[in-house]
């Protein structure tokens, strides 16, 4: 079975970068109205991710041809584990691997590449790099990867 891909509206924006933390293709939308939102999601099979209750009165959700899981939370914490238990996410599906800014794969890197383009501590105590092709913002596995990888643990148990 494919994974899920999602586009989450601006009321629960956070939850776009949890989902990419996880692996999850995941889009946020930055229209203004529900119908550009309803219609991507359409063209491309993705789940709709929101807190507005209208898009639940859209015909195409009613007759089941969407998916819309609506989010009752303001919490990103609550709301990733409503997901993840509505849809049996694994919370490991393939970690790190998306940007978090702006969901594109992550290419991974040699310290030759990345010198000079990250700080010099980091160059010298870390071997494993990855980078986004578009924004071109590097990953590494610092103290900010262990507090994600303990985030993705605890979403195990959601």
């Amino acid at each position: 079975m494919d994974a899920p891909r999602f586009i989450v509206d601006h009321n629960v924006g956070k939850l776009a970068r949890y989902l990419r933390m996880m692996g999850y293709d995941t889009l946020f939308y930055k229209g203004g109205d529900d119908s550009g939102l309803v219609a991507t999601a359409l063209a491309e099979n993705r789940v709709i991710l929101t807190r507005d209750r209208g898009i639940m009165e859209q015909r195409l959700v009613n007759t089941g041809r969407l998916k819309v899981i609506l989010l009752e939370t303001e919490q990103p914490d609550e709301q990733i584990c409503r997901v993840v238990r509505a849809l049996k996410l694994e919370s490991r599906h393939r970690p790190f691997s998306l940007c978090l800014e702006d969901n594109q794969p992550l290419e991974e890197r040699s310290r030759q590449q990345v010198a000079g383009r990250v700080p010099q501590y980091v160059f010298k105590t870390q071997d494993y790099y990855r980078e986004c092709p578009a924004c071109r913002r590097i990953y590494w596995r610092g103290t900010h990867w262990q507090a994600m990888t303990r985030l993705l643990d605890n979403l195990a148990a959601c």
